[in-house]
């Protein structure tokens, strides 16, 4: 198949390359409003490129990714949709929760597919907690703990676009947790500080936070995240239940040292990037889209799905500012 790419910044140029590995597809398009960008691409995976979204779209490609600024992502899905062909767009939908909600209006019902990409959905260790979990391994669920420390954080003019730590990077836990657990998160509390660079705390953003979400299960999830983690990239979850308890991300590449004598785990050189400790993810997803775009699978992923990790998003950033639990149904919109 054919598949054009829309964005060919860091991770575009990573999905160039990993879709140029696919034996599903036969050749790449694509465009990026740098033509040096455009040009790089074309000349590395064989691509053809294109001046603009439009003249991609006309190519006849069987699917798209998007991998564009964010502002972007509502106009590139809406002309993808409407021009019959299916969709890849990294998160988020959109910069604003209304616009997310406009946006799933317009390609709700079309018959037109669109996955969001939401990685950890396809790693294999949270493939396999999310089928412990349906399996009824773990007996009933009581405790989640789910964390994602970055080894340092952002730029200041990215921190300053990002919308918050809640809806840039815990967004991703947010996702993981109703992905695993098959449950609805009904309300959050939400606390942060700032002990590093100045320039998160100038936005009006924090660099740590943790939030405390409650299932509508009666099950307590704990989430923990930061831009500053000297030791590098570190994603994990733990589940615990009546009968049993299961971590992810407990490897040798952990960024985690033990100070327990005699002990030498985790024994590796640390994760130090997302795109290091998701690779096979990320490979695992663009299969997934392949298999979307011929038809043989639903998005696994849907503009639905990633409006509802957002909702959390929001409710625990409203939580940080007024200091106090909110409720998901106070910040839903419609």
């Amino acid at each position: 198949m054919r598949i054009g790419i829309l964005g060919l910044g860091r991770i575009g140029a990573f999905h160039a390359e990993t879709l140029s590995g696919l034996a599903a597809v036969t050749s790449l398009v694509v465009a990026d409003p740098v033509a040096a960008a455009a040009k790089t691409a074309a000349e590395r995976f064989g691509a053809q490129v294109a001046d603009s979204p439009e003249a991609l779209l006309a190519t006849g490609v069987d699917g798209v990714v998007i991998a564009a600024a964010t502002d972007a992502h509502p106009g590139l899905i809406r002309a993808a949709v409407h021009a019959g062909v299916p969709v890849f767009c990294e998160k988020p939908v959109a910069r604003t929760m209304a616009e997310g909600v406009a946006v799933l209006k317009d390609v709700d019902g079309t018959g037109v597919p669109v996955q969001i990409g939401y990685n950890r959905r396809f790693d294999a260790g949270f493939v396999a907690a999310r089928d412990a979990v349906r399996a009824g391994e773990l007996g009933t669920l009581h405790t989640v703990r789910s964390t994602t420390l970055d080894p340092a954080p952002p730029p200041a003019g990215y921190v300053a676009a990002s919308g918050g730590i809640f809806r840039d990077c815990s967004v991703h836990d947010f996702d993981i947790i109703r992905w695993v657990t098959g449950r609805e998160v009904t309300e959050v509390y939400a606390v942060g500080g700032n002990r590093g660079a100045d320039y998160i705390r100038e936005a009006g953003d924090a660099d740590t936070t943790g939030a405390v979400l409650t299932l509508d299960d009666g099950t307590i999830a704990v989430v923990s995240n930061s831009r500053h983690n000297g030791r590098g990239y570190d994603v994990r979850m733990e589940l615990h239940g009546f009968t049993d308890s299961i971590a992810v991300g407990l490897e040798d590449k952990l960024p985690l040292r033990s100070v327990e004598p005699g002990v030498t785990f985790p024994a590796g050189v640390p994760h130090d990037f997302f795109m290091d400790r998701f690779t096979a993810a990320y490979r695992a997803e663009l299969t997934a889209f392949t298999e979307v775009v011929a038809g043989s699978r639903p998005s696994p992923c849907t503009v639905a799905d990633a409006l509802e990790a957002g909702w959390i998003a929001e409710a625990c950033t409203l939580s940080l500012h007024e200091h106090r639990p909110v409720r998901i149904a106070e910040v839903r919109l419609g």
